[in-house]
């Protein structure tokens, strides 16, 4: 009995795959590599593993500096007496823009679920949520208390921490619509992450460091 071969895989046609991908999208990658399709194709590729590399610790970062924002708010509450969660407490001062958030992320939160657990509700809260929350509106009120998430910030200025907070989240949102990253300070976003988990916990930032692919993407720039 005789097997049937593998079918072999035929090498990519480039124009196919610039049709699919769309001109538009890969004209600065074109104008980049001085229009060597090749070239153009593999800045491209790299441009997606580079994101790929770079969402994993962006994650980390993400659900880190939400717990410990949490937990800053939780004991802002206990220590003022409010029994109620932070986040239906209208005592605390939220703006519009976070209540809104809130509501759909409770709504999210107990889509088929009687009781909806308050960690659901919380991992619910986008990054941009957490981000504004480290706003300069929030400097005399909300900020003495966040400030304690980060302890081993090197000063407790609002803009020590919001400043690498609000690049990174601009540089994620990036990432999260497929737009090229390869051209903007590629390093400057690695240490951001790791400035911004040292100020939180050392032993986070270097956990996080350990795993991540950044630097080794970077190395194979085409």
């Amino acid at each position: 009995m005789h097997s049937t071969p593998p079918t072999s895989i035929k090498p990519p046609d480039d124009k196919a795959v610039i049709e699919l991908i769309s001109s538009d999208r890969l004209n600065p990658y074109l104008t980049a590599c001085t229009g060597d399709t090749a070239a153009a194709l593999a800045l491209y590729r790299w441009n997606s593993d580079l994101a790929a590399a770079f969402f994993e610790p962006l994650g980390h970062l993400e659900i880190m500096l939400r717990n410990a924002l949490d937990a800053r708010l939780v004991a802002r509450q206990q220590r003022r007496g409010r029994i109620a969660e932070w986040y239906v407490d209208t005592a605390v001062p939220l703006s519009g823009n976070a209540r809104s958030d809130i509501a759909q992320a409770r709504q999210r939160a107990g889509r088929n679920t009687p009781v909806v657990p308050r960690g659901k509700i919380i991992a619910e809260l986008s990054f941009g949520f957490w981000r504004f929350l480290l706003a300069r509106q929030y400097r005399a009120n909300l900020w003495p208390d966040l400030a304690g998430a980060f302890p081993h910030a090197p000063n407790r200025a609002l803009p020590t921490v919001e400043d690498p907070v609000k690049r990174l989240h601009k540089f994620r949102n990036r990432i999260a619509h497929h737009e090229g990253i390869w051209h903007l300070p590629l390093e400057a976003r690695r240490d951001d992450i790791q400035t911004v988990l040292g100020f939180v916990a050392p032993a986070a930032a270097a956990w996080v460091v350990d795993a991540s692919r950044v630097n080794d993407v970077l190395a194979r720039r085409p």
